[in-house]
């Protein structure tokens, strides 16, 4: 998890093209993102993930907030806020203004409808939109929380340069996400990594490359990989009843191959341990 603040450029880093294994086809920049919403809008997403989609749930989310010094007194972009999990709770919990941006048009409903049911809509909006083009005037916000995103992110040097664009002098940028070194194993490697993901997700020096070149400073780096292999065990949980359920006719989770999530699932968990 990093907590950032304000930064030197460094070389752009090449990251327009999604890679993929080789031997598979490239995919376009804006197919991953479309793949990504379509994926964590889905019925199976919820499902297998829950309320919150990112490792450590809410409870990372507390801390993160904690950690930048969220109050009343910030007005916070929450960007690829999904279905609007944090984006609540940031404001009900750290009385915070909070805008969320999500590449999902129907995530975004979804979350403004729930802003509605919590009394939250005039603490809470929700605009569709994507990362690495905000919709924003510079100097919008106090902070930015993306949370297990910015790895989804096609152009991550032009995402961090936009969050920088639209963070007011002295703003924050928190993150917390998924890293993974160079040489992780074959089986993370692929087109599920791509569905999952986690298909270009870096290692964390790479994040940090990406941030100063955007000229954030990097305030502080901490490791939370047990909050990844919670999630993995919970969705191995959650495959096992997904699997009976539609043994039984009581469950649809079209697109999903239980058996081959299994296998996934298991080779990530190896790789938490070695980094």
């Amino acid at each position: 998890m990093d907590a950032q603040g304000h930064n030197e450029r460094v070389p752009r880093h090449s990251a327009g093209r999604a890679r993929l294994t080789e031997g598979e086809p490239q995919l376009s920049g804006s197919t991953v993102k479309q793949c990504c919403a379509t994926f964590y809008g889905s019925d199976a997403a919820r499902f297998l993930l829950g309320e919150s989609f990112h490792p450590g749930g809410t409870q990372l989310t507390h801390e993160l907030a904690q950690r930048m010094g969220l109050g009343s007194h910030s007005r916070v972009l929450d960007v690829a806020s999904g279905r609007g999990t944090s984006a609540l709770y940031l404001a009900a919990t750290f009385g915070c203004e909070v805008v969320g941006i999500d590449f999902s048009e129907e995530n975004t409903r979804l979350a403004q409808a729930a802003a509605a049911e919590r009394g939250l809509t005039g603490h809470v909006t929700f605009v569709p939109g994507d990362a690495e083009h905000l919709p924003f005037p510079d100097a919008s916000f106090s902070a930015i929380v993306c949370e297990c995103a910015f790895c989804t992110f096609p152009d991550k040097a032009a995402a961090a340069a936009e969050f920088f664009r639209v963070l007011a002098p002295g703003g924050r940028l928190g993150l917390t996400d998924l890293t993974k070194a160079a040489s992780a194993p074959a089986e993370l490697e692929g087109l599920l990594a791509w569905i999952a993901c986690i298909g270009d997700a870096q290692p964390a020096i790479r994040y940090e490359a990406w941030l100063r070149s955007a000229h954030f400073d990097i305030a502080e780096r901490l490791d939370r990989s047990a909050c990844l292999l919670d999630m993995i065990h919970q969705v191995s949980g959650r495959l096992l009843i997904a699997e009976v359920m539609t043994g039984l006719r009581k469950l649809e989770l079209p697109g999903l191959d239980p058996a081959q999530a299994k296998q996934f699932l298991a080779a990530a968990s190896r790789a938490i341990a070695p980094g």
